[in-house]
Parts: structure tokens; C-alpha cells; sequence
């Protein structure tokens, strides 16, 4: 029989990906996560004889691949803003560009007690990051997926986060408290965006939290029409966005806060992503 390495294997795992118009990197991704292994660890086992129980989850996870199935669901986990939450088909995966709502959220907001409402929480990424970030803040997180919901509490009391979690559509959870803080990424895809989706994505991922009518805006008019009673005068907003939606997404909330300013920021590929209303 001949031997063949940990590189061998994966290497032609990954050719074989991208012959496929797949993505050849997330095989390799896979096996170092399901090993435990770094970089380093890589670099210095590369060479040896793969075991056939490695060879074995390698055969399955390029097949799961070939099928377009996402690796953070293979996996059943995502790492997001330093903590790893469980991810399953009833969650989006985490996603960096909301990394970068968390931290623009906590640069622009003090240590001191406020109420803060995560809308469509999903995983809890945003709810548990900031409530971790900040342990003062009083954290409410909505999700209208029951589903959703359960893997958002398992994901804060592994990572102990004390968050008040509620089911329901947007603010709907809220009647008549006032808030300091709104936060959200909520689904703002157009479904004329289906065909340029990610094969991935259009598959596996939840349609709820990724579609929204009126050209992906109709979950930001209601949250600014529900907003307006709830949030405190010198209360805040933070909205993830799609890199197209700034200008209409300022002008909705410009027209809901009209003594408010309203600001669009940008990710680290220099796209419209965030807005801030404050």
C-alpha cells in the first residue's frame, strides 16, 4: 500500500474543490479545525502518513462541500468577536461585517447602565458581545425564530452572558419600554438578489433572516416606525446594511428621526454597511 501524507490528501482534496468551481481552502479549513490543530501544527505534521480515520472525515467532509454545504455547519460552530457560538440551520453564520457593528456600537456608546435591544438575534453574536463587553448594559435579544432563539440561549449560557431573550417579530417584544440602544442585522436581501447569492448560502442558510420585501428595506421601515416610541431622547441606533441600501436606509430613518443625525460607515472593504442614528 502507499503511504500518503496529511498534504497529499488535502492537497488533492482541495484541487479537486476548485476543478469543481468550489472554493479549495475550506477543506483544509475544516480538517485543522476538526484536528485542533495551528498553523505551526500543520506546517510540522504535513509530511506524515495520514491515518485512515483522518483520510475517512476527509472523503465526508469533501463530499459535504461538493454539496455546497457550509463548513460552520459541518462543524456545528462559528467563532465570532473572540467567542465561539454554536451555529446550526436555524441561524445565519456569523458573519466579520458584524464584528464591525459590535465594535462600532461600543466605541460610540459608554460603560454605563443602558437598556439595549439586539432585533434578530439569531446566534446571539451581537447580544452576547456586547453584553460581555459591557456587563452594566441591561441586554434584550428578539428573534420571531423559536428555533433561533434556543441556540441563542444555549450559546449565552455556555459563554455566561446574562441576556432577557424574547420571542417575537422586531420590537413587538418590547410594548411601551424605552430603550437606549436598538441594534440590529436584520434580513435586508433583496429576492431579486437570489441568482448572484452564494450557492451556500441560498441552500442552507434561513431564508427569514436573510430576505425582507420592499427591496430588502421593509424590515428597517418597521423597525424605524417602532422605534420612534421607544427609544429614549438621546438614544441610539445601530444598523447593519446591504453595501446598496445607505442612502435609502438614511433617508428612512432621517425621516423617523428628523432632529436625529444620521450617519453611514463603512467596513474594511471601504462598502456602505453600518448606519448609526444618534
Amino acid at each position: 500500500m502507499v503511504k500518503k501524507t496529511y498534504r497529499e490528501v488535502l492537497t488533492r482534496a482541495s484541487s479537486f474543490l476548485e476543478e469543481q468551481g468550489k472554493e479549495g481552502y475550506g477543506i483544509q479549513f475544516l480538517f485543522l479545525e476538526r484536528k485542533n490543530w495551528t498553523k505551526t501544527d500543520w506546517l510540522l505534521k504535513m509530511n506524515e502518513e495520514i491515518s485512515q480515520e483522518d483520510e475517512k472525515q476527509i472523503q465526508e467532509d469533501l463530499a459535504a462541500l461538493l454539496q455546497d454545504q457550509p463548513p460552520q455547519y459541518l462543524l456545528g460552530y462559528a467563532d465570532f468577536y473572540g467567542h465561539r457560538l454554536q451555529v446550526t440551520p436555524a441561524t445565519l453564520i456569523p458573519r466579520p461585517e458584524t464584528e464591525e457593528l459590535v465594535e462600532l456600537c461600543l466605541k460610540k456608546t459608554s460603560e454605563e447602565e443602558l437598556k439595549v435591544v439586539d432585533v434578530g438575534t439569531g446566534t446571539g453574536a451581537i447580544a452576547i458581545s456586547l453584553k460581555l463587553a459591557r456587563p452594566a448594559w441591561q441586554v434584550i435579544a428578539t428573534d420571531i425564530s423559536e428555533a433561533a432563539l434556543t441556540v441563542a440561549k444555549h450559546n449565552a449560557q455556555q459563554l455566561q452572558a446574562d441576556i432577557d431573550f424574547r420571542l417575537g417579530d422586531t420590537l413587538a417584544p418590547l410594548p411601551g419600554e424605552k430603550i437606549d440602544i436598538l441594534i440590529s442585522n436584520p434580513p435586508y436581501i433583496s429576492e431579486a438578489e437570489w441568482e448572484i447569492m452564494d450557492e451556500s448560502v441560498r441552500m442552507y442558510e434561513p431564508k427569514t433572516a436573510l430576505f425582507a420585501k420592499n427591496d430588502g428595506l421593509a424590515v428597517y421601515q418597521k423597525l424605524a416606525l417602532e422605534s420612534r416610541d421607544l427609544l429614549k431622547p438621546d438614544g441610539k441606533i445601530f444598523l447593519e446594511i446591504g453595501f446598496q441600501q445607505g442612502a435609502a436606509v438614511k433617508e428612512i430613518f432621517s425621516k423617523a428621526f428628523p432632529k436625529k443625525s444620521v450617519q453611514i460607515f463603512q467596513d474594511m472593504a471601504k462598502l456602505d454597511r453600518m448606519i448609526v442614528v444618534s
